[in-house]
């Protein structure tokens, strides 16, 4: 039976005790039913994790001892940051999850013209806080110590200009206008030289032509996913995919 991986954001420490969060515990005890002595796997997104086992269950409450101190599986050598339009619906919930499962390990909502949804003030900080867990629970899921970062959303100007610190980073906007596919640009460079990547990825009605003519003006390379046009949801996670095949850990 696989060892259940626990996120918590204490700080953590070999030997230590602590209690887990109520959702945490909450997982622990009703969803995965472990009782007191189960063995768990406890991290905090800072790298590393933690053999623990349950001490006690007391009602919805949690407490764990740490045992033992592991480095755990390495993050991917190549470091993705993933901007993505905003979309409708869960839509976003499910690229967000899929991207960290994939190795993503930055994440940037981006508000781009044709975006149909609008986050502002106290709606903006609950919507990145639950993109931020479910982040966390894809961790969990995947075997990563390494929580990726969820930024707030920006403005795809804003964007381009963080994008300007990544001299190093291999940058890319997917458009199926484009006239070079990603699997032809993937071909032109060899494993291991490229180590970062800009991955911008438009919201369900693409990015504008202006959009894109901005995006490309800042350096970045237009790139297609072939002859079908894919999904919002769809298309960045298509193309993470190729990009660790090629440059990342899917060897």
């Amino acid at each position: 039976m696989r060892v259940p991986r626990i996120f918590s954001d204490r700080t953590l420490a070999e030997g230590g005790d602590i209690a887990l969060e109520a959702g945490a515990a909450r997982h622990l005890l009703s969803v995965l039913r472990l009782r007191p002595g189960d063995a768990l796997i406890v991290f905090n997104g800072r790298g590393g994790e933690y053999r623990a086992r349950l001490l006690t269950a007391d009602g919805k409450q949690a407490r764990v001892r740490l045992e033992h101190y592991q480095e755990g599986p390495p993050p991917s050598p190549l470091r993705i940051t993933l901007a993505v339009g905003l979309s409708k619906g869960e839509r976003m919930d499910w690229v967000i999850q899929k991207a960290v499962e994939l190795g993503v390990q930055r994440i940037c909502p981006l508000v781009t013209e044709r975006c149909e949804v609008r986050l502002k003030g106290q709606r903006a900080e609950r919507k990145s806080r639950h993109w931020q867990a479910i982040a966390e629970s894809a961790c969990e899921q995947s075997g990563q110590n390494l929580v990726p970062r969820i930024a707030a959303p920006v403005a795809l100007q804003m964007a381009l200009a963080e994008a300007e610190q990544g001299a190093d980073a291999c940058k890319l906007i997917l458009d199926p206008r484009a006239s070079q596919s990603l699997a032809s640009l993937l071909d032109s460079r060899p494993p291991g030289q490229i180590t970062a990547v800009i991955l911008l990825s438009g919201p369900e009605g693409g990015f504008s032509e202006a959009e894109v003519d901005l995006v490309t003006r800042h350096g970045f390379t237009a790139v297609s996913l072939g002859p079908r046009v894919l999904r919002t949801e769809t298309a960045p996670l298509a193309a993470c995919a190729l990009l660790q095949g090629h440059w990342g850990d899917w060897r």
